[in-house]
């Protein structure tokens, strides 16, 4: 009978410790990779949409509204914005795309200093705020008086002026400090009667069923066809008498309420977009510095 003594034995099992080591890591690596991709897949078909959204505002604006079902929302001054976003985030996403597909370091490392820039910009437009609050302040309310003095003066430049509208129809306020702001303003003035008019973005359509002052508050101006209207026709002009049932607060106490009330939504808004980015820029500066032994081992396979 035969004995098996003198053979060498056989492990089927491997014995150098670093094997499953190697293999465990180049799963995390294909992991972050495809994660990253897959991310950034996401945001670039969001910028696509936003950008989609932009283009259609700014060609046909009439049509866009009746697919929204919205008659009063100040669109022609941020289709622009909603263009320029939709670019930017789907050049980002771009970038992260194909730098984590391709492993391309240059790549990853552009779209690592991108989010780092942002994130930066973010963290200082913070500490601003927060430090120059009263100067803000200041300003925002020189802006917003300018804009009621100089409400309807010029009807063709009319973004500013839809832009307070929307604020004051869903603030449910009028004016900055009270009604009285709209008094001396050319446009609501008439040597025919003392009566003082505000716009009808003031009036409080929920004390009355008036149906012809409802009518008013779809705001021509925000669905009519063809150029402007030229400086000298007021045809677009909607005002209420003062002494009517408007809104009696001012914007800048309804603004204080609202930014108080909101305050955790919009904290909890800002970190997610910031813990977003942290882990963008973690993803790809980790899959950008691991590049060098992801290719050393394939050189190794092949």
């Amino acid at each position: 009978m035969e004995t098996w003594e003198g053979l060498p034995s056989v492990s089927l099992v491997p014995t150098n410790p670093k094997a499953p080591q190697m293999s465990a890591q180049d799963s995390c690596l294909s992991l972050i990779k495809y994660l990253l991709f897959v991310f950034n897949l996401f945001f670039f078909v969001l910028g696509s949409l936003i950008f989609c959204f932009g283009i259609w505002i700014l060609i046909d604006k009439s049509s866009f509204v009746s697919f929204v079902g919205l008659s009063f929302v100040p669109l022609q001054m941020w289709s622009k914005a909603l263009a320029i976003s939709g670019i930017l985030t789907m050049g980002l996403a771009l970038l992260g795309c194909v730098g984590a597909l391709k492993e391309l370091r240059c790549l990853l490392g552009l779209y690592f200093g991108i989010l780092l820039l942002l994130f930066a910009m973010q963290i200082t437009l913070g500490i601003l705020i927060s430090t120059q609050r009263t100067r803000l302040e200041r300003r925002v309310k020189d802006i917003v008086m300018e804009t009621i003095q100089n409400y309807h003066a010029h009807p063709e430049e009319s973004a500013a002026e839809e832009s307070w509208d929307y604020v004051q129809f869903q603030l449910r306020c009028c004016g900055w400090n009270s009604p009285q702001d709209w008094f001396r303003v050319p446009s609501f003035s008439s040597n025919e009667s003392e009566v003082h008019r505000v716009p009808c973005s003031c009036y409080n359509s929920s004390a009355t069923n008036d149906s012809a002052i409802s009518e008013k508050l779809s705001f021509p101006h925000l669905s009519r066809l063809g150029p402007p209207a030229r400086p000298g026709h007021n045809t677009d002009l909607c005002a209420v008498a003062a002494n009517s049932d408007i809104y009696s607060e001012g914007c800048a106490r309804s603004l204080q309420k609202w930014l108080h009330n909101n305050l955790i939504s919009i904290v909890g808004i800002c970190l997610g977009v910031g813990l977003l980015e942290l882990s963008f820029m973690t993803l790809s500066i980790f899959l950008c510095r691991n590049l060098d032994q992801v290719y050393d081992r394939l050189a190794r396979y092949i």
